[in-house]
Parts: C-alpha cells; sequence; structure tokens
C-alpha cells in the first residue's frame, strides 16, 4: 500500500468546503509574510472605478467611432462622457507618482506610505501606473471576480496578491493604510468608502486616517451626507471625518502634511 497524502498536500481537500477555515487563515498569512519580506509599512490606498479609461484609451475609442461614420449618437455620446472621465484616471496616475516619489526619496528602501490599490482595471491601474513610473514600489490587493478582472501591469509581482475572500482583502487595504483617497466609482468604491467611515466612525480603526474625497462636484450628485445629519442618523462631527479635495496640488498638500504628522508619532512610538 503506497503512502497517504498528507492532508496540507490534499488540493481536494484544501479545496473543499471543510477546508474553508484554512484557506481563510492562508489569506491572512501568506500576504503578511510577503508584505514583510518586502519591507511594506504602511500604505496610501486609492478607490476608484475599474471601468474609467487612461486618456489617450478613450481618445482612440471615441475617435475610431467618429471615423467609421455607423456609430450610432447614443453610443458616441458615451464615448464623449468616457473622454470626460478619462481626467480622473490623469489625476490619479499623477498622484501616484507624486506620493511615491516624495515617499521614496524619504524612506530608502521605498518602505513607507506606499501606493496601494485593488489592482484592477481604471482608477486602480492609473495609481498603479503612477507608482511605476516614480519607480517606487506598488501594491495590488485583487479580487476573483466572475468576469475575471486581472491584475493592472503596474503592480509590483512581489506585491500582487489575488483574494478569494472580500473580507480578507478588505482587512489588508484598512489595516495598513495611513490614508485614503476615493476617486469617483461605482458600487464598489462607495462600498469601501462606506466601510471605511464606519470603521472610523465605530472606532474600530482608532489609528489616524486621512480620508480624501476626490471631486465634490461628482459626489454631490451621488450622494447626500448631509442630509444624514439633517435626518439625525449620523451626527454633525461625522461629517468631519473626510474631506473633499478638488485637484492634485490639494490632495498632495494634505497628504504630504498627513504623513508628516504620522511619521513624528511613529518614531516617538519607536
Amino acid at each position: 500500500m503506497k503512502k497517504a497524502l498528507k492532508a496540507y498536500k490534499n488540493s481536494k481537500f484544501l479545496a473543499s468546503p471543510a477546508a474553508r477555515d484554512i484557506r481563510i487563515l492562508a489569506e491572512y498569512l501568506e500576504p503578511k509574510e510577503r508584505l514583510k519580506k518586502n519591507k511594506v509599512v504602511d500604505t496610501l490606498v486609492i478607490f476608484g472605478s475599474a471601468r474609467i479609461l487612461s486618456p489617450e484609451d478613450a481618445t482612440a475609442r471615441l475617435e475610431a467611432l467618429r471615423a467609421s461614420g455607423t456609430a450610432a449618437a447614443a453610443e458616441i455620446g458615451k464615448a464623449e462622457t468616457a473622454l470626460a472621465n478619462s481626467r480622473y484616471y490623469a489625476d490619479a496616475m499623477e498622484l501616484g507618482r507624486r506620493i511615491t516619489s516624495w515617499a521614496k526619496e524619504r524612506y530608502k528602501p521605498h518602505s513607507r506610505f506606499i501606493v496601494c490599490t485593488g489592482g484592477g482595471p481604471g482608477i486602480m491601474e492609473a495609481a498603479n501606473r503612477g507608482a511605476r513610473i516614480a519607480g517606487g514600489k506598488s501594491i495590488g490587493f485583487n479580487i476573483s471576480l466572475p468576469f475575471e478582472q486581472v491584475p493592472n501591469p503596474y503592480v509590483d509581482e512581489e506585491l500582487n496578491f489575488e483574494f478569494h475572500y472580500f473580507f480578507m482583502r478588505k482587512l489588508w487595504l484598512v489595516s495598513l493604510a495611513k490614508a485614503f483617497v476615493i476617486f469617483p466609482g461605482g458600487f464598489g468604491t462607495l462600498d469601501e468608502l462606506m466601510e471605511v467611515l464606519t470603521l472610523v466612525q465605530t472606532g474600530k480603526v482608532r489609528k489616524e486616517l486621512k480620508i480624501l474625497v476626490y471631486d465634490r462636484k461628482f459626489w454631490d450628485k451621488i450622494l447626500n451626507l448631509e442630509n444624514l445629519a439633517a435626518f439625525q442618523t449620523i451626527s454633525e462631527k461625522d461629517l468631519k471625518l473626510f474631506s473633499f479635495c478638488e485637484t492634485v496640488d490639494e490632495m498632495q498638500k494634505e497628504l504630504i502634511t498627513h504623513f508628516k504628522t504620522v511619521e513624528k508619532k511613529f518614531r516617538l512610538l519607536r
């Protein structure tokens, strides 16, 4: 009789419902070890729509439609909207580049305030791309989805993570973060924004987190958080848990001021 397969080498068992606890633990321990190996201390997390195109891609799509001579007006209208939205891609890329350049120069090796995203396309790609342009580290916490969200090409290979469980992915997005920037996005971005605000509001996250929401004109059409305070379902002070920014310069200034404060406290704690 041949030897039985060891339990930890039994792929059928590990993929079964009985081993779910092991898989959850693996999604905590494996990233923890890899992040430590790559000297990642903390991050700047940038959220936003996976559907927003780069200016070059949006321009090419619109020009192709116009040149075809057969595209419907509605289709061209959507392409024009995509081109207008591509400015968010450009701004996320520039923010990722600026913060990475600053942090990379300040920390050698680059270990702090590392740009981190959900690892996918759109705004996530833009922020990781900016970090890559600056020559710094770039983290992607991707998630397996039915429509196969693939990692964008600007995430470092050693810092490219793939999660099955949303809650484990969110744990890693939040646990290392010193700041969040929320670009325009859809359900996923709203979910991430509200979860972070809830964690801070309820005191489950006690560290100082800077939460910046980009482009008030966009978000005022989507959310009316002031009305939550008016209806007394949140307090007035909860509206101070985040702030709006309108330019990359403004975001850069807010983030670096915050990071310097965090940095000072970090040294004191050591």
